[in-house]
């Protein structure tokens, strides 16, 4: 009956097997009159974290809220009949969780009065995409800027510095305070420029099968005898992922600063705990740079603080360079994170509430080469 009757709902199609919904990533349910959930795939029953009996008792409203918009745009469909569409719909609640921004596509069943089929696109993937591109833009706009200031500026910077120096030799006490203080700012925007010039590095990366889990180790050590002496630090690993394709220094320096923010970032908490976790996700990918190949990224690394969160206005520029909520902070850890991660070709996303943050990181994982026998028995 309704689990395979989808000629009003999807078009032409005479029939659309069980199996096919439920192969869907996308939240797929329809609801009767009273707005009872009468169907729900796979994908639905993970978005509402109720199993499929459950859910055919339950009306839509248990799970969203009276005031949602989602029962606005359904009663629009059955006063039209006709399907509509809304984007960046918020769904939270307390019993979907927080942060649930989907696309909604509603349409009614012709065969069934009243019922509505509804089609849920979560944009948190999505949305994932789009930053890491914006991220890899402004690395690459850091790279040109690095370029530009070791040449610019650093040969100055020297000339300055020596000028300072002989002025400290034949000065007074009080000269030899102004030429100090002019050569310790010299020397630091030097090291400022040296950070930055780590981003002008457009070698292509050296990549092995890496075991993610002893990067996260020699991360976890360092940390402990330095930055997060006081942080509880908690593992929760796949012990079965495969390796990553990558360079390992390059990672270690990746979650270094990741651990580094998340231990000072709890500064001020009382009893600050930070979790490294590892997952193996199927399913997500992307399209390669300069390819029409899509690459997976089924290797998960997350790194969770309980800190008060990244303020509001800083979200959406995390990992653009010179943005930092530190006092004296460059904001040039993040932007090389992204670019790391990118020339990896992976994606790196930030999620933060009053809860504390989580940044995850994306990798494609190591697979064995072909032999030249085995890729001839693969063509045929």
């Amino acid at each position: 009956m309704v689990l395979t009757e989808s000629k009003s709902v999807f078009g032409d199609a005479a029939l659309l097997p069980l199996s096919v919904l439920n192969a869907l990533s996308h939240p797929v349910f329809m609801l009767d009159g009273d707005g009872v959930f009468s169907f729900a795939n796979t994908s639905a029953e993970i978005f509402f974290q109720t199993s499929l009996s459950v859910l055919l008792k339950r009306k839509v409203t248990h799970y969203i809220t009276e005031g949602s918009p989602l029962l606005s745009l359904i009663a629009q469909v059955r006063r039209s009949n006709s399907p509509i569409s809304e984007y960046r719909m918020d769904l939270s609640s307390p019993r979907t969780g927080a942060e649930k921004l989907v696309d909604v596509y509603v349409s009614p069943n012709n065969e069934r009065p009243n019922e509505v089929v509804v089609l849920m696109q979560v944009r948190s993937i999505a949305e994932t995409m789009d930053r890491q591109l914006t991220h890899r833009g402004a690395a690459r706009t850091v790279t040109g800027l690095a370029s530009m200031l070791a040449h610019e500026i650093k040969n100055p910077l020297s000339g300055i510095r020596g000028a300072a120096q002989l002025l400290e030799a034949a000065g007074s006490e009080d000269d030899r305070t102004l030429t100090r203080l002019i050569t310790d700012e010299t020397d630091r925007i030097v090291r400022l420029v040296d950070r930055m010039e780590v981003f002008s590095d457009e070698r292509p990366i050296e990549r092995d099968p890496v075991n993610i889990h002893s990067v996260l180790e020699q991360v976890k050590q360092v940390a402990r005898t330095g930055f997060a002496k006081n942080v509880a630090i908690v593992e929760e690993y796949d012990p079965s992922l495969p390796p990553v394709l990558g360079n390992r220094d390059q990672l270690v320096q990746v979650f270094l600063n990741l651990v580094k923010n998340a231990s000072e970032a709890m500064r001020d908490t009382p009893e600050p705990q930070l979790t490294l976790r590892t997952a193996f996700r199927p399913g997500i990918r992307i399209a390669a740079p300069g390819s029409p190949e899509r690459v997976s990224l089924p290797i998960s690394m997350t790194v969770s603080d309980t800190g008060p969160g990244v303020p509001d206005d800083l979200r959406s520029y995390m990992f653009d360079p010179f943005i930092s909520s530190k006092q004296n902070g460059s904001g040039l850890g993040l932007a090389l994170v992204a670019k790391i991660v990118g020339d990896h070709g992976g994606i790196v996303s930030c999620e933060s509430d009053a809860n504390g943050t989580t940044f995850e990181v994306l990798m494609p994982m190591w697979r064995e080469p072909q032999t030249e026998r085995e890729g001839e028995a693969a063509n045929g």
